[in-house]
């Protein structure tokens, strides 16, 4: 037995002797303490360094860290292709969202103000877009004189620039650039679909706005391909 090997038991033996003598208890000729649960508590916590108690406590092996890694690395394996899914389908959310909310706050605006409305796509928040890509933005202005384009003398009402991650694209239906709220809230000649999709060109949702005005969105039940 080494050097350090008896001094610590010397120590762990003093130490116990100690306690016994303090709650009197175990000693000849000395009543047992009321307090010896107390001490059967300390005793088991004051174990000796290199015990085999101190050992068990002592930490992880290398296997079991090894162990746990791997079952963590597959478990993380299965759920990230399901977690990055979730995200998609939040901000496809969000997206049709914001459409929805600009579409009623639009048919609002042209009925209370008695003048025509128009949503149409916008980068820059000043102009409409000519395309049908309303990935970039989209603003909201009262038409005065019906030409469907923000001039000097037509009220800009919204912008929203850049409502939508980058992973999606939106657009509209091929011929249909713009949304028109007559005054009396229908949106007859320019009602429109307005679709989510994914770089992988995979429909997420969509946006559909009828005759009379109403938008309402709706998602597939399927995989389908996103519009062309």
């Amino acid at each position: 037995m080494g050097e350090f090997a008896k001094a610590n038991r010397g120590v762990y033996a003093a130490r116990v002797h100690d306690l016994r003598r303090r709650f009197r208890v175990l000693l000849p000729g000395l009543a047992p303490s009321p307090d010896y649960p107390a001490l059967a508590s300390a005793l088991a916590c004051f174990q000796p360094i290199g015990s085999p108690a101190m050992r068990r406590n002592a930490g992880f092996t290398l296997i079991e860290l090894v162990t746990t890694m791997s079952v963590m690395a597959i478990l993380a394996g299965i759920a990230a292709p399901s977690f990055a899914g979730f995200i998609e389908r939040q901000r496809a959310s969000a997206a049709m969202s914001s459409l929805l909310t600009h579409m009623s706050l639009a048919r609002v605006a042209a009925i209370t103000r008695n003048r025509r409305a128009v949503l149409c796509p916008s980068a820059d928040g000043v102009h409409c877009e000519l395309g049908t890509d309303w990935s970039q933005g989209w603003m909201l202005f009262m038409d005065e004189d019906g030409n469907r384009m923000p001039d000097g003398s037509d009220e800009i009402v919204r912008v929203e620039l850049e409502p939508t991650s980058r992973h999606l694209r939106v657009a509209s239906t091929s011929g249909r650039q713009q949304l028109r709220y007559l005054p009396d809230g229908r949106s007859a000649g320019t009602n429109l679909t307005i679709s989510v999709c994914n770089k992988r060109n995979e429909l997420l949702g969509q946006v559909i706005v009828n005759n009379m005005g109403r938008p309402r969105s709706e998602r597939p039940r399927m995989p389908t391909a996103c519009p062309a």
